[in-house]
């Protein structure tokens, strides 16, 4: 038995195979896998859209360090990483909520499928199950009931610690050796039980070389309480300056209370994180437990995961519409806004696409469901932002290079001030040496540097989703931000994408227009193109019966090829009269050449080498395109049209539009030079098309820009897609990274002047000048704050106007 091989093969160019992934040697696009045996056509024509960039690079578990320590490794069961320490995030997928139902008068009557209850007869209504966000609930409580148990526990240490502070005379009770042991009794359980992970997670970060805040809060916590407890049973070991009243000063109060702190910062920190992906989780509530299925005329209504492709679906008013599917009967508007984040209701009449999660308005209709589950925009939007959650930012990497060095560096910090104030510090310096060294080892919290840009990431990306702008990878929001020059396609990214068949032209008397349409039609039904869909719309609307294709190709920039009845057929451009030596009549020049003046696309039939007419087809531009490139100009782009139309559509295009430049007549290849050209002279360059013959052009640019409505291998070679598929995305796309890379520059700053400022004062800087030290508690409670802070800038996002 054959074992099956990993391949590699260009899109573009299928005799290209490599073993290896990389670029195809000539048109530059990412190659894609296949296995031994399989054609390249498998990933040009498969799932569809986005599903293939959604489903690249996944791994089997479902949680993630939101540090992203281990880059995008997942875990498959929930805890804690093993790297930092911290806990590991869910990534939130589109799962049918399970349904169930109950009796009303009989709760305890539980049933998978509608019915009546066996007790007294009444109709089962459903009962559904919520279990979003269960696990990080449960985290957050569980840690919840460890803070108020060690709160129960350390206030009674406190108290006995501060007593002689406060004239609360103890010692008339006991003696300070008897409170020193209730101290003890008291402070156990808040280490080693609402505490014992910190010291776990300590532990294990020294075993892995990878030291983080858990070896700095156990090594401070720990060295406070082991003092205390030597110092408890020996305390004829320590020397006079850490004695008072013949009994040595003990610390149990600063280990409780800075563990306490820190369970209370951990508390805040996982209810605010919880909160840090609610953009997703919206998304997820889009979609509804049930479906309303008509099978055989009758109308039933079933569990969504029941639903199957193919199945017809009734959608009422004020429904949301369960599946991705094409309307079959019926007319309504469809609020699209959680999709597109577009608010005017969308007009759906029957053969118009309708989308899972979207609210009907008004009317009702009948729908066929086309794609279900994981194959939904909605599931495929989600995977795109968990995979763009866990992936890097360029600007992350000083915050890790500085987090490598982080703790060594605090850690010889807070020695040198224990023997700095062991030897110049004043009476008793033994004692305030040790507080200081240990201040110093509490309050560092390299962890704020390391959340700075994870969660704006996070949370960015989930609320660009919401607004129809889906990010690939976390750096292309970095470097959106920076592009100068916008390369942008014309059919389907300027113009609306959906062309109309205009014309119909027989050159010859031996073949009439709808022979000619027929013929044209049944080769452009084996093509992708957004011009072949108005062809063969148009033949099927003269009820013109399509007929077999063989051996079909594409001839790259000049058109298509297939065999028909045993003839020759090709359809293309003017390049494919050249490389046929075909000179049409001058008068048919012209004509063309007015068609094309109109923004009319023409193509030439060829039959055996002779020219036999041509079709011409329309693709309005889009309503919005001027306004928005208007507007991407003011804000200083350069925009530029790279189309593979004819020149006098492109400069009637360009014309219109007022755009700052265009070259028509482009193949694949001259696309993708043309960005590079851009580039060899500093252009930070974005492509913005939706076709496969964009796709080398939109891998080469600094940020690729795929048009949802597009081709597969655009979407996939692309790092940002924009769902609605027009130009208005791309100024949302701008304000969306302008506003995440300033949120986590201000998370990086408060980072970084939180500890070049804290660290200092924690080692006693301004004692000397001002009489000013910080205790370990207040450390504590700062270096708690610092991580919340980070989490709550970043949720600014979400309130954000993109």
């Amino acid at each position: 038995m054959e074992l099956e091989t990993q391949q590699y093969t260009c899109p573009m160019h299928p005799d290209v195979v490599k073993n290896e992934p990389g670029k195809c040697p000539i048109c530059g696009m990412n190659l894609v896998s296949v296995k031994k045996g399989e054609g390249s056509e498998h990933h040009l024509h498969g799932p569809e859209n986005l599903k293939k960039v959604a489903n690249q690079g996944n791994e089997s578990g479902q949680y993630y360090c939101p540090m992203l320590c281990e880059g995008e490794k997942k875990y498959s069961k929930p805890g804690n990483c093993p790297v930092c320490g911290m806990h590991l995030v869910k990534e939130q997928k589109l799962k049918t909520r399970s349904t169930e139902y109950t009796c009303p008068m009989h709760p305890e009557v539980i049933r998978n499928e509608p019915g009546s209850c066996p007790i007294c007869g009444m109709e089962l209504v459903p009962r559904i199950i919520q279990k979003d966000n269960q696990e990080e609930e449960a985290a957050y409580k569980a840690m919840l009931k460890r803070f108020w148990i060690a709160t129960v526990f350390t206030i009674p240490v406190f108290i006995i610690a501060m007593s002689e502070m406060v004239q609360l005379h103890l010692s008339d009770m006991a003696s300070k050796t008897t409170w020193g042991w209730i101290q003890f009794v008291l402070s156990t359980p808040v280490l080693f039980y609402c505490s014992a992970d910190f010291f776990t997670r300590g532990y294990r970060s020294v075993v892995r070389w990878s030291p983080n805040m858990w070896t700095l809060i156990s090594l401070g916590a720990g060295a406070a309480y082991l003092f205390s407890i030597i110092a408890l049973i020996f305390p004829g070991l320590f020397p006079e300056q850490f004695k008072m009243d013949d009994a040595v000063h003990l610390y149990f109060e600063a280990a409780t209370v800075i563990l306490t702190l820190i369970l209370l910062g951990q508390v805040l920190e996982l209810k605010a994180r919880g909160r840090t992906n609610s953009a997703i989780r919206a998304l997820l509530n889009l979609v509804p437990p049930e479906a309303t299925v008509v099978r055989n005329g009758i109308e039933q209504t079933i569990p969504l995961e029941h639903v199957q492709l193919n199945d017809l679906l009734k959608i009422k008013p004020g429904e949301k519409i369960p599946v991705d599917g094409e309307v079959m009967k019926g007319n309504s508007s469809v609020d699209e806004s959680m999709i597109t984040g577009e608010p005017v209701p969308v007009e759906k009449n029957p053969r118009d696409p309708v989308t899972g999660g979207t609210v009907n308005r008004t009317g009702s209709f009948e729908m066929k469901a086309l794609k279900v589950g994981a194959d939904t925009l909605l599931a495929q939007i989600i995977e795109m932002v968990n995979k763009a959650s866990r992936s890097k930012a360029p600007i992350q990497n000083l915050a890790d290079k500085i987090s490598e060095y982080f703790v060594p560096v605090v850690v010889i910090i807070s020695i040198t001030t224990f023997i700095a104030w062991a030897v110049w510090g004043p009476d008793p310096a033994l004692v305030f040496a040790f507080a200081n060294a240990v201040t110093v080892l509490i309050i560092a919290c390299p962890c704020a540097l390391g959340l700075a840009t994870p969660m704006s990431i996070m949370v960015g990306t989930g609320r660009g989703a919401t607004m129809g702008v889906l990010i690939k990878e976390a750096k292309v929001i970095e470097e959106m931000k920076k592009v100068n020059v916008l390369v942008i396609d014309k059919t389907g990214t300027i113009t609306e994408g959906k062309p109309t068949l205009k014309s119909v032209r027989a050159l010859v008397d031996s073949i009439n227009e709808d022979d000619i349409l027929n013929m044209a039609a049944s080769l452009e039904s084996k093509s992708e193109h957004p011009l072949a869909e108005a062809i063969v719309k148009g033949a099927k609307d003269r009820n013109l019966v399509l007929r077999e294709v063989k051996n079909f190709d594409s001839m790259t920039g000049q058109g298509i090829i297939g065999t028909i009845d045993d003839k020759k057929v090709y359809i293309g451009n003017s390049k494919l009269l050249n490389t046929h030596r075909l000179i049409p009549d001058e008068s048919i020049l012209k004509e063309v050449e007015g068609r094309q003046s109109k923004g009319e696309t023409v193509m030439y039939v060829i039959i055996e080498n002779e020219l036999v007419g041509y079709i011409s087809v329309t693709d309005p531009v889009k309503k919005n395109s001027k306004k928005a490139i208007q507007e991407l100009q003011r804000q200083g782009l350069q925009v530029i049209m790279l189309t593979g139309d004819n020149k006098i559509t492109a400069s009637d295009v360009a014309d219109e539009l007022g755009l700052d430049g265009y070259q028509a007549d482009y193949l694949p290849a001259d696309k993708l030079n043309k960005v590079k050209e851009l580039q060899q002279v500093g252009k930070v360059v974005a492509m913005a098309g939706d076709g496969i013959n964009d796709a080398p052009a939109l891998a080469q640019a600094n940020v690729g820009i795929a048009m949802g409505t597009g081709t597969d291998a655009a979407i996939q070679s692309a790092g940002i897609t924009l769902v609605k598929g027009d130009l208005e995305g791309i100024i949302r796309a701008r304000k969306l990274s302008s506003e995440v890379m300033s949120n986590i520059k201000q998370n990086l700053f408060f980072a970084f002047v939180y500890n070049t400022v804290g660290i200092p004062i924690a080692a006693g800087v301004l004692y000397p000048y001002f009489g000013i030290l910080l205790s370990p508690m207040l450390a504590a409670f700062a270096m708690s704050l610092s991580s919340v802070s980070v989490v709550v800038n970043s949720l600014r996002l979400r309130a954000r106007t993109i």
